[in-house]
């Protein structure tokens, strides 16, 4: 099932989609392990697991293969199958035995079997030849740092000092981080049902912990009384920074899946407006901020197209979270470093400045604007605001913030922005 979700994202589909279509327990076989007892439900993280450790390798497996194959081997499936197989013998080298033997039974009922006995050659002639490769991907700048070469030429121009660091951790597993709804919960109170659920967490600051071990939702004491949420510790600075207050009209431009949205409303008693141009995503907001016990207006709407959705009324503060690359997340959504291109980068800005000249006019003078990204590409963030700020008189700037990806958060970009009051 890894292989066939790996298989679909190298033919253009995102991760997170096919994930959500695969079926785990129509068929007892493969999707369920009669002789190990794994019920059909407990798949879906290891199917999950397999497939984003191997999405995040991929550039490093593909170097592999070209080397492995004599030929071309135009079975996708089979070849996804190689990858994930690689992926797993490199990171659990005393576990190879197991690896090839499960990876051969797999592709028995992968491509009607032809392929068995290439899956067995080609990964057991990676394992003696595994230092040779090794030593020939060091060399090989996609096959090094795991990342498609126009995607690492970019990070080194904008980050000359950093972008080893950057890429390093795009090929690392998240953290897993909480966020305290104080409307329901204390930290103290927390912490104690975590400790005795056996779940180590660490003190980010009063409202924020840090799972050094992560665990499934449905394992977080309080999470389904809408006590606490999932949510980077990164992401958690957009509320605390757009400095949100009691009776406030607020504006999330583009809400989805909600995170901001509740965290605005756990902080201060405003009036929300959350936006989304995607149905499907909609109802993510509204089934969180119902698990929450919040209240918002959502609304389905393009945000740039404000003569659909607007009653006239301005907003004292706006959140424009907007879409973007998503190069700051990427060990979050590893199929994303494949599926973008060079050009995505280029449209997403426009649409980002689309939005920023849109909303602009909507926020009240003394207002502010938070404007925000998960990407780490200048030409999505700094350059962004400079061509902002040169075509609006009336705006400043009042903070710049940039966090690059590291042990505790993903990678953010925020720029806090004042209309004048005359």
């Amino acid at each position: 099932m890894a292989a066939d979700l790996l298989a679909r994202v190298a033919a253009g589909q995102a991760a997170d989609a096919v994930l959500a279509r695969l079926t785990f327990d129509a068929n007892p076989r493969p999707h369920h392990d009669r002789k190990s007892g794994t019920h059909p439900g407990e798949l879906r993280p290891l199917v999950r697991d397999l497939a984003w450790r191997a999405l995040r390798r991929y550039g490093r497996d593909a170097f592999f293969l070209d080397r492995l194959l004599t030929r071309p081997l135009g079975a996708p499936l089979s070849r996804a199958l190689l990858c994930v197989a690689l992926a797993r013998l490199e990171e659990l080298p005393h576990e190879a035995h197991t690896t090839v033997d499960q990876a051969v039974h797999a592709a028995a009922r992968l491509d009607g079997g032809r392929y068995k006995g290439l899956v067995n050659g080609v990964l057991r002639n990676f394992l003696r030849r595994r230092d040779e490769l090794s030593a020939a991907a060091a060399d090989d700048a996609v096959a090094r740092w795991q990342h498609p070469r126009w995607w690492i030429d970019r990070l080194q121009a904008d980050w000359p000092e950093h972008w080893p660091d950057i890429l390093s951790a795009g090929n690392s597993h998240p953290p897993m981080t909480l966020r305290i709804n104080r409307r329901r919960a204390t930290r103290d109170g927390l912490l104690g049902r975590l400790a005795a659920a056996g779940i180590e967490a660490v003190e980010l600051d009063e409202l924020a912990l840090h799972l050094p071990r992560p665990v499934p939702v449905a394992r977080l004491p309080g999470f389904a009384a809408g006590e606490v949420s999932v949510q980077d510790y990164g992401a958690q600075q957009a509320a605390l920074t757009l400095d949100v207050h009691d009776g406030m009209r607020v504006l999330d431009a583009c809400a989805a899946p909600g995170g901001k949205s509740a965290h605005l409303l756990e902080l201060a008693d405003i009036a929300l407006c959350a936006l989304d141009i995607d149905a499907e995503r909609l109802r993510h907001i509204e089934e969180n901020l119902a698990r929450l016990g919040l209240t918002a207006t959502v609304k389905r709407a393009d945000c740039r197209r404000v003569e659909q959705w607007w009653d006239g009324q301005p907003f004292e503060r706006i959140l424009l979270d907007a879409p973007c690359s998503a190069s700051g997340v990427v060990r979050r959504h590893p199929d994303a470093k494949w599926l973008r291109r060079p050009d995505d980068v280029t449209a997403f800005a426009q649409r980002q400045g689309q939005m920023l000249a849109a909303l602009w006019p909507l926020l009240a003078p003394g207002g502010k604007m938070l404007y925000c990204t998960c990407s780490l590409f200048a030409v999505e963030n700094g350059e962004q605001i400079a061509h902002f700020l040169a075509a609006h008189a009336d705006a400043r700037q009042i903070e710049v913030r940039v966090l690059l990806p590291n042990e505790d958060h993903d990678g953010f970009f925020y720029a806090l922005l004042e209309k004048n009051r005359a």
